[in-house]
């Protein structure tokens, strides 16, 4: 890819957190710097330039210089968002034109709700001009443009898979069953199982499964929560059920893995 947003344009970066009532709205605007805009709860009906785009919860959405913005929110709920916002001194033809190739949208990263976290915890206390805030917020920028090889990968998958995987990573925590998941994905379920075996090699519950199982290993490995605070979490009936699980596909039990990731012995 090309050298892209170069670090030294980068002049602030700050980040806000709000949440709107429902059919609460915001602009018209135009937008002065570069801003991911990240949407936990509700939806948002984003009009940038004369064209309409619908949002939902679970979704970050990336918004460039010079756009003309109108944010309507959802009608009958709260909509809670938040910003990562980059002020940048002015941009070449080139640069402009690598902001343009960048994808609208995609499901929010973890690593970026982290720094996301970083930047509004610390920002009482640096200057949105201060170094670590700087690196804080390209991070973010960076965070965003390298799920985008991940994003064309998946663009090369037939779209009820893409739909079925994102509807799984957006509610794993959540009991989910095979029509819930041929319903998001706009198919039925008998197709949904052919079209899983011959681009994942297995059926939408196992993946479901494997990738709960990735989640509460990643609890497991950073966190200091109980197994059965994991289990509620990840989507597991009990602290058995996902002792069980762990053990069968990781080879070790989740105290195995706890006392790898954190150097313990006991």
């Amino acid at each position: 890819m090309s050298s892209g947003l170069p670090y030294d344009k980068i002049t602030s970066a700050y980040a806000g957190t709000i949440v709107y009532p429902p059919k609460g709205t915001y602009g018209p605007r135009v937008q002065q710097d570069v801003q991911l805009v990240l949407l936990h709860t509700g939806e948002l009906d984003l009009t940038i330039d004369d064209t309409r785009h619908h949002v939902k919860a679970g979704q970050v959405v990336l918004l460039k210089p010079q756009q003309h913005e109108y944010f309507a929110f959802a009608e009958s709920q709260e909509s809670w968002h938040r910003w990562v916002t980059l002020s940048v001194s002015a941009l070449t033809e080139a640069e402009l034109h690598y902001l343009d190739g960048l994808p609208f949208s995609m499901p929010i990263p973890e690593a970026l709700n982290s720094v996301t976290d970083m930047l509004l915890s610390l920002q009482n206390d640096y200057l949105k001009q201060d170094e670590l805030m700087l690196s804080l917020g390209y991070s973010a920028f960076q965070l965003f443009t390298a799920r985008i090889a991940q994003t064309k990968q998946q663009q090369e998958l037939h779209p009820s898979i893409v739909a079925a995987l994102t509807y799984i990573q957006q509610h794993y925590a959540e009991e989910l069953s095979l029509p819930d998941l041929a319903g998001a994905a706009g198919v039925s379920p008998e197709h949904l199982v052919r079209l899983f075996h011959v681009h994942q090699h297995l059926t939408p519950i196992r993946y479901l499964w494997q990738y709960r199982v990735l989640k509460a290993t990643e609890l497991l490995s950073q966190s200091g929560l109980s197994i059965g605070e994991i289990a509620s979490r990840c989507g597991f009936k009990t602290a058995f059920h996902l002792s069980r699980l762990v053990k069968e596909q990781t080879g070790s039990t989740p105290s195995d893995i706890r006392k790898a990731a954190w150097g313990t012995t006991n």
